[in-house]
């Protein structure tokens, strides 16, 4: 009878929740938007599916300069070094049957051509015309209506159909570089000709009646810019062009899956989406919290973090994600093949240019084609399949705040906001979110990327986490800050650095201060205007334009800016409000640093000592009870900037020990290590519980149980052992 009555109060009180969860999507548009629309329906991603079409670990040569040819001498070449993946190009089968000879996995680009879902072009005429108009409130170049949508089609079902048989078929891209502008370059087109879907969306996330009465209007950067220095915070109505963006990505993410599913049903076996992925962005349709639900497949850019963004947004570590890879050094391409592995990347797209001399390979081939052939061959197959371990650690990515970002960050430009690129380099949402990143790896912490439409549809989405960080997040819905807050009241930790929720999710000013400022404890005034934040002048940290060649970090965080600094070297956001606070909200405590951590990029750049400054921000998650499974014991500068990262297979955890250095990249591709170690050192990982059947995977030496275990580690390799709890 006990047992009886616990479970009806059990299931009353299930209801009730349910209940009150209805009665908030009902009068909550937006957060009904987020958990019913088809914006965010899934393509298929079934894990074993995708697992069968790319089992293990690729390394695809991609044929620019392949002057070896695909001869008895290109087999020769690919089986002595181990470049175990090919490529075909638009449905060319002129090499399939070498390919299928010498068992090589290959994946088609341009699947669906070239000229639609990328644009740009050689020849000066077009590329002039598409700088001149790119900024403008037009439509699209080439838009994305019927006709376009069956040439695509055309292209998607011929090319497709010519290697279908071909049971070494992985993976289809549909393009290369792919955006709704050109790369992420400042574009405010309309991708459709036609209003009506945009009414149609907007009366979807506003609720029907209440669209606001831009509906036949499209504006530009422009239109914002210059209002922004008179702008207070309670001012701030950025909601036309944000609104503009928005649409942009959901018609963008659901064509695109469209067109992967439209190439599923000819061919329901393999994994389609697209390569040349670049950074997350307010422009060029690259917010991944939506792509990764439309694609099945992508190579993305090391670049503005998307290689940590998109393994967090990939279901079961399934889908196939590679990067690209430029060999410019024997130790960075070793690092590269062992570093990426350790992320979760399933292989690498090689550009072959400078392979060979003439027709013979380069020595260097010689000196990484162990590394390719361990990882092809053990590492790679050992690790398929496997889950992704944290420490329950969140990072939030809030994509209304990288639109936010883009937007404060791009007054500096002044008229010449046109020509901003290099976001990734600059912008202030993505050095927060990299300095966050490499924060907590420098600490020996792991982490995954929460997203904002994951946060409202799983009402479970924060009960793996004891800490959610906030960077740079500007911008909070009502339905997102609800989620936040009864994680902290429930005995969570919340971190945000500075100005959290600001503005709402279309980016209007909040009269009223902070979306979470009662969970704070604190009163962002609706009268705040840009003087009283970071700098004199500027509403971000940096000035992005008079500092945009900057040769260090140092450089584009110092000249020309006029920051108030903490004792610990990082830049004061909110000149009024207290740094560094601490407030208990229910079980929980919400943090608001007050602080930007992008200081942080320069002081690790100094060293292990240098970079302990990060402690300021480190030690609240100390407090909330995060813990390293493994530390090293190790504590000199020849570790520093070492990451551990884990993943569960079965009852067997894999883990990798590898060094994180710099990364350099552009939109074009790339990266590559900076400053990177490479000496052979004795190191001694401590476990904070004993540790059964523990094996160092790449000798295959057993290492027994314990707690403590000492290897040799040549730095730009990887360690990697397995073990049983």
């Amino acid at each position: 009878m006990l047992k009886t009555t616990r479970f009806l109060s059990l299931l009353c009180c299930l209801l009730a929740c349910v209940s009150g969860v209805n009665a908030i999507t009902a009068s909550d548009p937006y957060e009904n938007y987020l958990r019913t629309s088809k914006d965010f329906q899934r393509v298929k991603q079934d894990k074993n599916w995708a697992l069968k079409a790319w089992p293990s670990w690729l390394y695809i040569p991609w044929y620019y300069q392949w002057t070896i040819g695909h001869n008895k001498a290109g087999a020769d070449f690919c089986r002595k070094f181990s470049y175990n993946g090919a490529f075909i190009n638009r449905g060319d089968t002129k090499n399939l049957p070498w390919i299928e000879a010498n068992q090589l996995r290959f994946y088609m680009d341009h699947t669906a051509g070239k000229g639609i879902l990328y644009l740009y072009n050689k020849k000066p005429q077009d590329t002039a015309r598409l700088k001149k108009e790119l900024p403008g409130k037009g439509v699209r170049l080439v838009p994305l209506n019927e006709t376009n949508t069956k040439k695509l089609e055309i292209h998607i079902r011929q090319n497709i159909e010519a290697v279908m048989q071909s049971p070494l078929r992985s993976a289809y891209a549909l393009d290369d570089e792919i955006s709704t502008g050109s790369f992420v370059r400042p574009c405010n087109w309309r991708l459709i000709e036609d209003f009506a879907p945009y009414h149609t969306w907007l009366d979807e996330i506003y609720g029907q009646g209440n669209a606001p009465d831009y509906r036949e209007q499209w504006i530009t950067y422009n239109d914002v810019r210059k209002k922004l220095p008179e702008w207070s915070l309670g001012e701030f109505d950025c909601s036309q062009l944000m609104d503009q963006w928005t649409f942009n990505d959901a018609y963008w993410a659901n064509y695109l899956g469209h067109l992967v599913e439209y190439a599923n049903s000819i061919d329901p076996s393999t994994p389609c989406g697209f390569v040349g992925g670049q950074a997350p962005n307010a422009m060029g349709g690259y917010d991944y919290a939506r792509l990764m639900r439309k694609v099945q497949f992508i190579e993305a850019y090391n670049i503005g973090g998307s290689q940590a963004v998109i393994r967090s947004f990939n279901p079961h570590n399934a889908l196939p994600t590679v990067t690209t890879h430029f060999h410019k050094s024997v130790a960075d391409t070793i690092w590269q093949s062992w570093y990426y592995t350790a992320q979760g990347n399933r292989g690498h797209i090689g550009w072959v240019q400078d392979w060979f001399d003439g027709k013979s390979p380069k020595a260097w081939h010689h000196a990484v084609a162990p590394h390719y052939r361990e990882i092809g061959k053990k590492i790679g197959p050992l690790q398929a399949g496997s889950k992704w371990l944290h420490d329950g650690v969140a990072i939030y990515y809030s994509h209304p705040s990288i639109q936010m970002s883009w937007i404060l960050d791009a007054e500096a430009h002044g008229s010449s906001w046109p020509n901003r690129n290099a976001d990734h380099r600059i912008g202030t949402s993505h050095l927060v979110r990299k300095a966050w990143e490499n924060m907590l790896r420098d600490s020996g912490f792991q982490f995954t990327h929460l997203s904002y439409i994951d946060l409202v549809q799983n009402d479970q989405a924060l009960d793996e986490f004891k800490v959610l960080i906030l960077p740079a997040t500007y911008c909070l819905s009502d339905a997102e800050s609800r989620r936040i807050r009864a994680f902290v009241k429930q005995g969570g930790t919340v971190i945000a650095d500075f100005l959290p929720g600001v503005f709402d999710q279309h980016g209007r000013g909040r009269a009223d201060g902070g979306a979470l400022d009662d969970v704070f404890a604190v009163q962002h005034q609706s009268s705040l205007k840009a003087p009283g934040i970071f700098s004199d002048q500027l509403w971000v940290e940096a000035d992005q334009e008079a500092n945009f060649y900057f040769k260090s970090y140092q450089d584009l965080l110092d000249k020309k800016n006029n920051n108030l600094r903490h004792p610990a070297g990082f830049a004061r956001a909110v000149r009024s409000l207290p740094s560094d606070n601490s407030h208990s909200y229910g079980q929980g405590k919400a943090v608001l640093m007050n602080l930007s951590p992008q200081w942080y990029h320069a002081l690790r750049g100094q060293g292990a000592k240098a970079a302990s400054s990060r402690s300021v921000f480190m030690k609240h998650l100390d407090k909330a009870g995060i813990k390293s499974p493994v530390r090293l014991r190790n504590n000199s500068e020849e570790v520093f900037s070492h990451e551990i990262t884990y993943w569960q297979k079965g009852d067997r955890t894999l883990l990798f020990l590898i060094m994180n250095p710099e990364v350099t990249g552009s939109s074009a591709g790339g990266g590559n290590s900076q400053g990177l170690k490479t000496k052979k050192i004795t190191v001694t990982l401590e476990f904070q519980k004993t540790v059964n059947q523990v094996r160092n995977e790449r000798s295959g030496k057993a290492l027994g149980d314990g707690k403590t275990f000492t290897v040799d580690w040549i730095t730009n390799e990887a360690v990697v052992l397995s073990f049983s709890r």
